[in-house]
């Protein structure tokens, strides 16, 4: 039986504001919060809530024959915590129907996993935490930024201990395979991998409102009866793409929520289910190992990661950012961790790229990528003399690593002793006041006095000495 495993990626970048190089090493405050508030409040109107609550009358007309996964950045969460919390509370009540699956990412939704494994790690790691809190399961499958794989970033999943893994079903990788199968990891056989497909999920969140396009106008009977006419053994069809799509990219006025709505009956009328990636990762079987040497993406033509590294500006600029990673991870500053989390967002390497993209980019503030280096740029230079500031680059790494651990063990030390010390203080001020008094020390004991020996135990002794000696005189008699 077929069955469609539906994603959607939630995602909000943090604008970064005009930064001068005379402002470096005199502010420290990089964004454009007038900016972010801007964008995400109209992104939540015009897309995200009315694309969840759409959504929400799927499942609720449905039941449990619909299914469908999210996966959302740190960053993005932080941005709606602050801006647009009726996003985060629809995620919740549709967390409670048992229908949604959340997914883990990048806190950051950056490159770490073309730059530093710990720092990736990490970064997941911290997502998943923030990802438990707010819907109280920790995830299972991961989806890395703009669905970036290789079988080496494969490997490090499998290590971190997730099922599956979401990528893209790009042609230069499969060949003649279909991505409507189950693959793994070449490198870790127990990693799944479930394959965008590319055409079918393109037709809805690039090409649905365009009336040059020879498909248009796309309905969604007939967006279903091409998933039947696959053949009979390509059961998993994976549609993933970005919630902005729908009311974004597509406009409301285009009909986009009708178009989604009627999926699940469509597709019940031919059979075919809709299915978590969880799901399929547990009860469908790979059918072989996928080589993926070169990384892949979701992005442009080429599918690869071009778009953020392709140019010398970008390499420069993410070279600069990873070469403090390891200082960054071994010092774990608070209001450094939240800087870096903003810096390390794909976007920021995005808005430099020279080469021409089939989706629009809109680089804000930049006038071109050239403008996007230098802002960064100047920004990045604040940011490591800050590091350096409180951790000198003099200071190579595992020095640093035993001081920083020597003080966080002096501190442990100190809040300990902190603790007792208020603990006798409060002891002390009950026995000053009188309302509790020291347990008073137990009277030693005396050693009991030995009992006079009775009569009938001195006979008894008396005897015993008597019967003694006589077996004595018996012995020495028969050796003579």
């Amino acid at each position: 039986m077929k069955t469609i495993c539906l994603y959607f990626e939630i995602h909000q970048i943090t604008h970064l504001k005009r930064y001068r190089f005379f402002d470096i090493g005199t502010d420290h405050y990089y964004y454009d919060d007038y900016e972010n508030e801007r964008t995400i409040c109209d992104i939540a109107e015009r897309s995200y809530m009315p694309a969840l609550n759409a959504i929400g009358e799927m499942i609720r007309d449905n039941g449990q024959m619909f299914k469908v996964a999210f996966s959302l950045s740190g960053v993005g969460m932080e941005q709606l915590e602050m801006h647009a919390p009726q996003v985060l509370e629809k995620l919740q009540e549709l967390n409670n129907t048992g229908c949604v699956e959340f997914l883990a990412e990048p806190y950051s939704h950056g490159l770490s996993s073309l730059a530093n494994e710990e720092t990736f790690a990490l970064d997941v790691k911290k997502q998943c935490q923030k990802i438990e809190e707010y819907f109280g399961k920790r995830p299972t499958v991961l989806r890395n930024s703009s669905l970036i794989y290789s079988d080496d970033i494969g490997a490090q999943a499998a290590a971190m201990g997730f099922k599956g893994m979401l990528t893209e079903g790009a042609k230069h990788v499969l060949g003649w395979k279909s991505p409507h199968y189950v693959y793994h990891c070449a490198m870790a056989p127990n990693l799944k991998l479930l394959l965008r497909d590319v055409e079918l999920s393109d037709d809805i969140s690039l090409r649905f409102n365009n009336s040059d396009w020879e498909g248009y106008p796309l309905f969604a009977d007939s967006y279903i009866d091409r998933i039947a006419r696959f053949p009979e053994e390509e059961q998993i069809i994976n549609i993933f793409m970005e919630l902005s799509a729908l009311g974004i990219a597509q406009p409301l006025s285009s009909n986009i929520l009708e178009f989604i709505k009627a999926l699940p009956a469509c597709a019940k009328d031919k059979g075919i289910t809709f299915s978590t990636p969880t799901e399929i990762c547990m009860k469908v079987k790979s059918v072989g190992a996928l080589d993926v040497p070169d990384t892949l993406s979701w992005v442009d033509e080429e599918r690869d990661v071009s778009s953020w590294l392709g140019n010398a500006l970008q390499r420069e600029a993410f070279n600069k950012l990873y070469s403090v990673a390891d200082r960054l991870r071994i010092a774990d500053d608070p209001g450094i961790n939240q800087d870096w989390d903003y810096l390390q967002a794909s976007n920021n390497f995005r808005f430099m790229t020279t080469k021409p993209s089939n989706v629009g980019l809109d680089r804000g503030i930049y006038s071109g990528p050239f403008d996007a280096f230098t802002n960064y740029m100047n920004i990045l230079g604040d940011f490591i003399n800050r590091v350096n500031a409180l951790y000198p680059a003099e200071i190579d790494n595992e020095e640093l690593n035993a001081l920083l651990t020597t003080i966080r063990n002096q501190g442990d030390e100190i809040v300990y002793k902190d603790k007792e010390i208020a603990r006798l203080h409060t002891l002390l001020a009950k026995y000053e006041d009188g309302s509790e008094k020291p347990a008073a020390k137990p009277a030693a004991k005396k050693a009991p006095a030995k009992k006079p020996a009775t009569k009938t135990t001195a006979k008894k002794t008396s005897a015993a000495k008597t019967a003694t000696a006589k077996k004595a005189a018996t012995k020495t008699t028969s050796k003579k």
